[in-house]
Parts: structure tokens; C-alpha cells; sequence
């Protein structure tokens, strides 16, 4: 889509494409037909949108509303002269819906109104750098004092919460206490007097400490050393026995070999060795040796004892451990136990000397805080103060641009009596609380239906305002879809009525207006030049520029 615009003197061809990645071109002097064909690089519409704030938004009115936006000014006036249809008219701040996704800057979009009343108020030159910079002093203090006040909040109850732990603690519940600042000088007398008993109780000697130490670990020493051995001795006695039963049972066989040797019998014939060696034998000549037997078997007997003794002694030592372990035991208890209460009595001392000295510490810090709170309970006071006097100079400011909002009430009046009958009134007025638009129909009415009249006949009071040059934007002005449903049929009628009227002052045309709706206008206005583009859903030749987007 192109356009040829004139800006002061200079005319502007500017191409906006339907398309999302295609190029935006805005050339002061340039040829339509040139850049509507692709020719020249890509400027975006930076450059107008520019030189329109340059022209026509000024840079004074800038500085007015750049605080709360950051960019250009021209898109938040041209949010307000061309509210999102999503608003329904609902409120004369309320200029692009959330649900629009329009990316207007702030503050045309976002919750927050004050922002947006500041900026209208520049477009109708009712706010001077002096109010602005008294309204951010207001805001600034306003925060300072909040942030204060939660401070305050906050220290009050650490403070309530500190003194009762240290009532507690000092055991000064239940005495006739007097109020802050004098308890905390009774808080200090306790706490010191606490301190310096804490400082005479004995604090124990460091060489009786390491004493009883040495003495514990030589006990645990000894006890344990009893307790391996005895460890040691349990673990040989079923070796050593085992080898005491090995023995034992060798010797019964030693016993018959010696007895045997003593009185062989020939084991071929049965015949005694005695006789055979007598008479002879002729089948064996090998005879035991009885010697040799006896000494197996005395050696055998003298291994058994020894054995057996060896096992004896064992079980003796054993026996004998026993209570000596069990003694070493109780030295090394005892001397655990007696290591254990020096550090005990040491360790209370320690103890009860550094509560009292928390103790202390705490009541000073008590003393800080509440210093620090009375300050800031000062300062809190100087603030109000402060804040009440800049309050007021804005209150002036407001008076002294009544005369803006005046000269709007006497636009906004007849308009409303043009609409809604010459009974009602309408008035606008600026107050601490914001913009209202009050319309009195025997009574200050404020329903839907109402609350949308207020908003177009506010818009047209302003675009009257505008035509007499007394504002800074232009006097333009476009509504989309205003709607029978929402105003009656009559009202949305005599709208039309009211900027036909308005075109017929002067010689030339003062304004332009364009209303986008569903329904239909007045029969007079379904002609051109009123009716200047009629649109169809289907069939897709009657759609917007006769193609099926």
C-alpha cells in the first residue's frame, strides 16, 4: 500500500507492504510510482515517524512524555487519536488492548494509567516541565516513604521480638519495667552485673586438664594392652590342646609296642621269641627291639606332660587376666569419667560467660535499633511533610491548568447535550485521582452505554480543541467500530450529525475523521463523499483490495 503525505511542505511517499519480511519505505520528495515498484533501498518509516515529531509533536512536548517511553511520541498520540477496538470505548485512558498485540510503546499499552494521563495531558498542552518534575519528585518520595515505612515495620518487630528474649533472659519478667529508651539502661545494668558474676566463677586448671588426660590415655593403654593378651591366650589354648589330644592318643600304641618288645611273639608262627631263639626258627631271624620301643614310648610320656602343663599354665594366666582386665577397666572409666567433668565444669564456665556477654551485645544491639528506628520514624515525619507540600504544588499545577480542562467541558457539554438530550451536562475535570468524565442526566449516571458516549464525546471535544490549535497533535481522528449495540440507534445516529456540523465551519476542511463500523450509518452518509469504502466477507472480490488475503 502507498501514500503520498504532506508534511510541512514536504511530501512524503511512503509504501507499507501487506507482507511480513517485505520493505517500509518512508522518502521525504520520492516518486510513489518509483518505490511502489522496488526501486531504492529500504529506510523503514523510522525517517516520517521522526520528522513528525520533529514537526508537529515538538521537542518540548517530547521531553513531557519521553520519561515514560522510550523512542518516538508520534505512535503514543497516534494510539490515543485511533483507540484498538478491543477497548469498546470503555474508559477515555484506556487506548490499545492487550489482546491487539499493536507493540505500541509505553505508555499507550500496559496497565498502569497514570503514565498515559501524563502523556494525554501533553497532547493537550495541560502539564508544564514544572508539574512533571514535581509529579516525579511525588512518585519519588512516594517510594522513598514506602520503602521507609516497611523498614519501619519491619525493625518494630525485631524490636519487640529482641526485648522479649532479653526480658527472658535478664529473669526481668514479672518487675514493674519502665518504657523504651529507659529500659534499655535497666537491660545494660543486668547484662553487666550477669557478665562480671559469669567472670568469678573458677575457670579450672589447664594442667589438671592435661593431667587427667595423659592418665586417661595411659589407663586406656594398659586396658587395652590386657585385653590383647588375653585375646592372645584365648586363641593359643584350643591350638595347644588340640595338640595335648594328638598326643594323648599316641600313647596307648607306644604302650603295647613297648610291652610287646618286651615279649615278642614271632608273628609267622606264633612261636615266643624266647623259645625261638632257644630252640632256633627257621622261618624268621628279625626280633623286635624292646630299647628302642621304651625310649619311643618315655619320650612320648615326657612330651605329654609338658604339653599338658603348657595348656594348664595357659588356662591359668587366662584366669589370672581376668580381674586384672576388669580393674583396668574401672582406672580407665574413671579416668574418662574425670577428663569428662573438667571439660564439663570448664565448658559451663565458658558457657554461662559468653550468654552473658551475648546477653550484653544483644542489649546494645537493642539500643542501635531503636535509635535507628526513632530516626527513621524522624525522617518518616519530614518525608510526610514533604510529601504534602509537593502534593500541594501539584494541586496548583492543577488549578492553574484548569482553564485546559475548562475550555474541554465547554466542547464536551454541547456534545453530550447534542447526543443524549439538552437535559443532560456533561463536564470533565482533573483531580488527584485521575481524568473524570461525568455526564448528569438528573443524576451522574455511569452504565456501559454511558461510559462509551463519554469516550467519543471526550475524542471529539479534543479533536474541537485541536482544530482551534491548542493542542499538539493534529486534529485527527479515527474510531473503529463504534456500534449501534453499544450506544442506541439514536445516539449513533446524531454522532454523525455532530461531525457533518463541524465540517461545515470554516471555508476549508478543519479535521478529518474516520469511523470503521459494521453498522450501517444514516442514510445521508451512505453516499460519497462520507461513505468512502464499503467491504464484504464474500464474495472475495468485495474484500479489502479485491483479493483473498
Amino acid at each position: 500500500m502507498g501514500a503520498e503525505v504532506i508534511l510541512d511542505g514536504i511530501c512524503w511517499a511512503i509504501v507499507r507492504p501487506l507482507g511480513v519480511r517485505r520493505r517500509h519505505m518512508a522518502v521525504p520528495g520520492g516518486n510513489l510510482d518509483e518505490i511502489a515498484a522496488g526501486e531504492g533501498a529500504s529506510t523503514g518509516m523510522e525517517p516520517f515517524v521522526d520528522a513528525v515529531d520533529q514537526q508537529i509533536i515538538t521537542k518540548a512536548l517530547a521531553d513531557l512524555v519521553r520519561p515514560q517511553a522510550n523512542g518516538y511520541i508520534w505512535p503514543i498520540a497516534l494510539a490515543w487519536l485511533s483507540r484498538d477496538q478491543e477497548c469498546r470505548f470503555d474508559d477515555a485512558l484506556d487506548w490499545r488492548s492487550p489482546t491487539s498485540d499493536s507493540d505500541s510503546p509505553m505508555p499507550a499499552s500496559g496497565q498502569e494509567k497514570g503514565p498515559r494521563l501524563e502523556a494525554l495531558r501533553s497532547f493537550l498542552m495541560a502539564i508544564t516541565p514544572e508539574e512533571q518534575a514535581t509529579r516525579g519528585e511525588v512518585n519519588r518520595l512516594s517510594e522513598v516513604r514506602r520503602v521507609l515505612d516497611q523498614e519501619i515495620g519491619h525493625r518494630r518487630w525485631e524490636i519487640e521480638r529482641t526485648q522479649a528474649r532479653l526480658v527472658t533472659g535478664l529473669d526481668l519478667e514479672g518487675q514493674s519495667l519502665p518504657e523504651m529508651p529507659l529500659l534499655i539502661d535497666v537491660m545494660r545494668r543486668s547484662a553487666s552485673a550477669r557478665l562480671a558474676s559469669a567472670s568469678k566463677v573458677p575457670t579450672g586448671d589447664d594442667a589438671e586438664l592435661a593431667a587427667a588426660r595423659e592418665q586417661r590415655e595411659a589407663a586406656r593403654n594398659e586396658w587395652a594392652r590386657l585385653e590383647g593378651e588375653r585375646i592372645r591366650i584365648g586363641a593359643l589354648i584350643p591350638a595347644e590342646e588340640r595338640t595335648l589330644a594328638m598326643i594323648r592318643g599316641e600313647l596307648p600304641g607306644l604302650s603295647y609296642s613297648k610291652v610287646e618288645a618286651e615279649s615278642p611273639i614271632c608273628p609267622i608262627c606264633e612261636v615266643p621269641i624266647d623259645r625261638a631263639l632257644a630252640e632256633g626258627c627257621k622261618l624268621s631271624h628279625k626280633i623286635p627291639d624292646a630299647d628302642a620301643c621304651r625310649q619311643r614310648w618315655n619320650q612320648r610320656q615326657a612330651d605329654h606332660d609338658a604339653q599338658a602343663k603348657r595348656v594348664e599354665d595357659l588356662r591359668q594366666e587366662q584366669t589370672q587376666l581376668l580381674p586384672q582386665i576388669a580393674l583396668a577397666k574401672q582406672r580407665f572409666d574413671r579416668s574418662v569419667d574425670h577428663v569428662t567433668n573438667i571439660e564439663k565444669a570448664r565448658d559451663a564456665r565458658e558457657s554461662t560467660w559468653y550468654g552473658a556477654r551475648r546477653l550484653q551485645d544483644d542489649v546494645e544491639r537493642l539500643a542501635e535499633l531503636f535509635e535507628t528506628q526513632e530516626a527513621g520514624i524522624k525522617r518518616l515525619r519530614e518525608l510526610g511533610t514533604k510529601l504534602e507540600t509537593e502534593r500541594d504544588r501539584l494541586g496548583a499545577f492543577r488549578e492553574k491548568q484548569a482553564g485546559v480542562f475548562g475550555r474541554m467541558s465547554e466542547k464536551f457539554d454541547p456534545i453530550v447535550r447534542r447526543l443524549v438530550g439538552h437535559d443532560a451536562k456533561g463536564r470533565i475535570t482533573l483531580s488527584g485521582n485521575g481524568l473524570d468524565l461525568s455526564v448528569d442526566m438528573g443524576g451522574d449516571r455511569r452504565t456501559a452505554a454511558i461510559d462509551s458516549l463519554k469516550v467519543l464525546a471526550f475524542d471529539l471535544a479534543a479533536m474541537c480543541v485541536s482544530i482551534e490549535g491548542a493542542t499538539r497533535v493534529p486534529s485527527f481522528l479515527l474510531h473503529d467500530s463504534p456500534r449501534e449495540a453499544d450506544l442506541g440507534l439514536s445516539i449513533y445516529g446524531r454522532l454523525f450529525d455532530i461531525v457533518q456540523d463541524l465540517e461545515r465551519l470554516g471555508g476549508k476542511p478543519l479535521f478529518q475523521y474516520i469511523v470503521t463500523t459494521t453498522t450501517a450509518p444514516p442514510t445521508e452518509f451512505r453516499e460519497r463523499p462520507y461513505l468512502q469504502l464499503k467491504l464484504h466477507g464474500d464474495p472475495p472480490a468485495e474484500r479489502l483490495l479485491g483479493v483473498d488475503l
